[in-house]
């Protein structure tokens, strides 16, 4: 037996490289997982914990005034629109800040230590809203400006670790080739790296998860004993979180950074949008020397290496409608539920339906459902997972329509709950219509049906199409979507008020239903040339660049297989850091 000391993962050196026949015919399986990749699963787990648990209450704290006449705990009486604006520019700025995060990493710290420089940062945060929300500091005034102070550390230091995360949990698998492998039965089955990498995003996504139903405590906390109660728990998660990342440094494939592309790329891309001949204008034989003199400070393979990872993105502008549509699920279904009928419970506690689905159906279609379809050679190519991510997203949107509707058709107040004089009780708090907070169910259902589909196989294939240089760099571009997406949500704001949200969430569903279908048929010829190997990938067709920046002539591709930094890792030695 071979076993890497670091990675825990183990195979037989008897285990050969596949033929061609034989990656025809066998069985496609996962390998075994190291430990250094569920070490890095517990540290995001408790990372995701304290950011759910901390903006679950958003939507309450900043719409909802200090007892508030509605009955629903609040603190700062803004409003539904201004509280939705407002959690969509914290969205914003937590997919912002990846690529601040991206370049500290690459070009100054190494991603382990601006993992650990930024959670300090996200930390500072999590005290000052902490603080900020005690009775006494909302009775003072307190609430909004710790409030800002808070979403821009915490913005801030989700930027840090998220740019470097959902590389690193990869990065510690690096196994680069399909080997074949005689499981227990007898049965001869290919190990495949790309099988691998679906498996390690998976996992890490179902930890995300795990860590998001903090907020069925914290709502409760909310509810029951109030705003700093919810914002102290995360904080001691948090606290958690820092201790298991400091603890296991030693356990960590680490790598040190080499420096910053996306200056490089900046230029680079400049260069090719200005000129007739595209990217190949900027080949140091092409460029020679730049405008002040100096020698191009890039090779002809870096630049071959763009144009595969701006290929790779050619999917991202679909995501930011996609994320439009997910960002209601983090306000507006929140005010929704507030409407409504509660029996008793927080309105914010529905959302924690999302996570629960996730976390009972990615084991189901990991181990069940994908397995079966390979045993009938139907692969579940990334294309039409995401495809089916936009169609799961629509129908959860239309049925948000329809929840609305009822709403609007359900007394005391009709098409303006909350706010009519029939409604309003003896000791002056407003009565909710009489529609019963469980027929919200189906919404979060299917958005995180659409989750699994969608998002989990948007970061295995940004990460799989992305050159070794450019990990963080694509990783960060990959969550810039959520950021433009929360930044159309913030525009949309203002519509996000009685009586119009039933077409506010049509409108939606349609565009999330078309955006989906475009992309299907701009991309649904790239699931004939997605491979599990790297001799499948060697015979793929190269992604024409033509279709982003026009360019005269393509020189011979560079190695544009997804594992192409993991063989780099494998033969020179450790790779980078977290």
């Amino acid at each position: 037996m071979i076993k890497h000391p670091q990675l825990g993962t183990s195979h037989d050196a008897s285990d050969d490289e596949p033929t061609t026949h034989e990656l025809r015919v066998l069985r496609k399986i996962p390998d075994s997982l190291p430990w250094s990749a569920f070490l890095v699963c517990i540290v995001e787990l408790c990372e995701r914990f304290t950011f759910y648990g901390l903006s679950g209450p958003f939507q309450n704290y900043i719409s909802n005034a200090y007892n508030d006449p509605s009955g629903n705990p609040g603190a700062i009486g803004l409003g539904q629109s201004a509280a939705t604006a407002l959690t969509n520019f914290f969205l914003f700025w937590c997919y912002c800040s990846p690529i601040i995060g991206a370049v500290v990493a690459d070009q100054y710290l190494g991603r382990y230590k601006t993992i650990t420089s930024f959670s300090f940062i996200y930390l500072i945060g999590s005290v000052v809203l902490f603080l900020t929300s005690l009775p006494r500091s909302i009775e003072a005034g307190a609430a909004f400006p710790g409030l800002v102070v808070a979403l821009i550390c915490i913005g801030l230091g989700t930027g840090g670790i998220k740019a470097n995360v959902s590389p690193l949990i990869a990065e510690q698998y690096q196994e680069s080739r399909p080997r074949v492998k005689i499981l227990k039965s007898g049965e001869k089955v290919i190990v495949s790296p790309e099988l691998t990498i679906q498996r390690i995003y998976m996992v890490f996504y179902m930890a995300i998860n795990v860590g998001s139903l903090s907020s069925i405590a914290t709502t409760e906390l909310e509810l029951n004993v109030g705003f700093w109660a919810s914002y102290l728990l995360p904080l001691v998660m948090f606290v958690t979180a820092i201790f298991i990342l400091i603890a296991g440094r030693k356990r960590y494939v680490v790598r040190p950074p080499k420096g910053s592309v996306i200056p490089q790329s900046l230029r680079i891309l400049w260069i090719g949008i200005s000129s007739r001949s595209g990217l190949e204008s900027a080949k140091p034989s092409a460029q020679g020397r730049l405008a002040d003199g100096h020698l191009v400070p890039w090779d002809a393979n870096f630049v071959d290496e763009l144009r595969v990872a701006l290929s790779a993105c050619k999917t991202f502008p679909f995501f930011i409608i996609y994320w439009v549509a997910y960002s209601q699920m983090l306000n507006n279904f929140i005010s929704q539920a507030g409407t409504m009928d509660l029996h008793g419970i927080p309105n914010d506690i529905m959302g924690n339906i999302d996570p629960i689905t996730i976390i009972i159906f990615i084991p189901i279609l990991d181990r069940l459902v994908y397995p079966w379809l390979r045993k009938f050679g139907i692969e579940s190519r990334p294309i039409t997972r995401i495809f089916w991510g936009f169609i799961m997203g629509a129908i959860g949107l239309a049925y948000a329509a329809f929840v609305q509707k009822l709403i609007y058709s359900a007394p005391p107040c009709y098409e303006y709950p909350l706010s009519c004089d029939a409604g309003k009780l003896p000791n002056g708090d407003h009565e909710h219509n009489h529609v019963h907070i469980a027929v919200q169910a189906p919404t979060y259902f299917f958005i995180a049906m659409s989750e699994i589909f969608a998002n989990v196989t948007g970061l295995e294939y940004s990460y799989s199409k992305a050159p070794a240089s450019m990990k963080s760099f694509i990783m960060a571009l990959f969550m810039m979507t959520s950021a433009i997406g929360a930044a159309l949500g913030a525009a949309i704001a203002p519509f996000a008020k009685n009586p119009n949200l039933v077409w506010l969430y049509i409108t939606l569903s349609a565009a999330t239903l078309a955006t989906g279908l475009i992309f299907w048929a701009c991309f649904r010829k790239y699931n004939a040339v997605e491979g599990s190997s790297r001799f499948d990938l060697e015979t793929e067709p190269p992604l024409q660049l033509d279709e982003i920046i026009p360019t005269a002539a393509h020189s011979s591709a560079s190695d544009s297989t997804p594992y192409g930094d993991l063989e780099e890792l494998r033969t020179n030695g450790k790779p980078h850091d977290v």
